[in-house]
């Protein structure tokens, strides 16, 4: 019986061992999202396509590395909780404790530059999911850091021309005070005075807030032909539902970070024929034949919503940010420094958020072709005309 044992054993060592070592072999992405606090309708969407190309990825046999040896990738991924000093914290982890090669996220803007200074000073390539452009300008300064968002200033140049092109000159602003609106509302003060609008009221409210009647209130007697509202679910919802409780006439738009069913879910009927820019994964099925970007979309959208549900472009910035990484870590192997050149060289990769273009003074590599206005009709995205 011992014997039987001691073979049986031996065995499940043998089987074991090759599987062990693949383990220790993985090529490792870290990953930070904001799985819960306010950030969490942006970074749940995030932490589950992580895992969908996870699994997807290994169940093709991993990562090719440039020894020609195929890889299985792990993803190691850490919650933020939306908080800037936890997403310090999650970075260290990474690069110190489980010696990432790279590391994707953070979900905001604000966790963003909260932990440039760990990756850049610890020289480990990021590739943030967050919108601000301050987080990847200047890029001689920030050469470790790359992102998949629009930048606000691509965003808001978009919002501006569409305003424009509508004749709404007049328009009523206002943002969540901290570093996704803050930044925003920079770029939009730039953007309205080169596309000639005149902003007539500017308020502010806090991330946390259940009500904004106040500040709209104001807005709203200052007249606007328009009124733009720069925040992210709950709070986007929130104030949507307490403009139309006030019974403002303006056409309302909003930022891409109501880019989710979660946005519509919360405002409910308020939501209808709001306008906001986003990129084009939410409108997929709408667009021309020949666009691009439509196989990749599409083929994202049936496998996402297969498995958790509604799109949306929030788990899309986490996709391209994945496979940048994993693309260039195919060429790269584990170094870091390495992995950083083949991100930065990257050229026409077709992703989700839009048709990437990276190089020294790039790193964001996208421009207008990137975004497209949609328009919420009966709780479904169209796109606007």
């Amino acid at each position: 019986m011992r014997l039987v044992t001691r073979l049986l054993l031996a065995i499940l060592i043998v089987i074991g061992a090759p599987w062990a070592a693949l383990a220790q072999d993985a090529y490792k992405i870290g990953a930070i999202f904001s799985i819960t606090g306010p950030g969490s309708s942006l970074g749940i969407p995030e932490r589950d396509t992580a895992l969908m190309l996870e699994t997807e990825i290994n169940g093709r046999g991993g990562l090719r590395g440039p020894d020609g040896r195929m890889r299985p990738l792990k993803i190691v991924i850490y919650d933020d909780a939306s908080d800037e000093t936890k997403a310090v914290l999650a970075a260290k982890k990474l690069i110190d404790e489980d010696q990432v090669t790279a590391i994707v996220g953070t979900t905001l803007s604000g966790t963003s530059l909260a932990i440039l200074d760990a990756v850049q000073k610890a020289e480990v390539p990021m590739v943030s999911c967050a919108a601000a452009a301050k987080i990847v300008e200047p890029a001689a300064e920030r050469k470790w850091v790359f992102k998949t968002p629009q930048s606000d200033a691509l965003i808001v140049g978009a919002l501006a021309d569409y305003l424009r092109a509508q004749g709404l000159t007049r328009v009523g602003w206002l943002n969540v005070d901290y570093a996704f609106g803050q930044l925003g509302w920079l770029a939009f003060e730039k953007a309205a005075q080169k596309a000639g609008l005149t902003i007539v009221a500017n308020e502010k409210f806090g991330q946390k807030d259940v009500d904004m009647t106040a500040q709209l209130t104001r807005v709203k007697t200052a007249n606007p032909q328009a009124v733009v509202i720069w925040s992210i679910p709950p709070s986007a919802s929130v104030a949507t539902k307490n403009y139309a409780d006030l019974g403002i006439r303006a056409p309302l738009l909003q930022s891409h970070g109501v880019g989710n069913k979660r946005y519509i879910e919360l405002a409910g009927p308020a939501s209808n024929n709001v306008v906001f820019p986003a990129g084009k994964l939410l409108v997929a099925e709408q667009l021309a034949d020949n666009d691009p970007q439509k196989p990749v979309l599409l083929a994202y959208a049936r496998d996402f919503e297969a498995k958790y549900g509604p799109r949306n472009t929030f788990g899309g910035h986490a996709w391209d940010a994945i496979q940048l990484v994993a693309r260039a870590m195919e060429k790269s192997g584990t170094d870091r420094a390495k992995v950083r050149t083949a991100i930065e060289s990257t050229r026409n990769f077709v992703g989700i958020t839009g048709v990437f273009d990276f190089s020294p003074s790039e790193h964001n590599g996208l421009d207008r072709r990137a975004v497209t206005m949609i328009q919420i009709v009966d709780g479904q995205w169209k796109l606007a005309r």
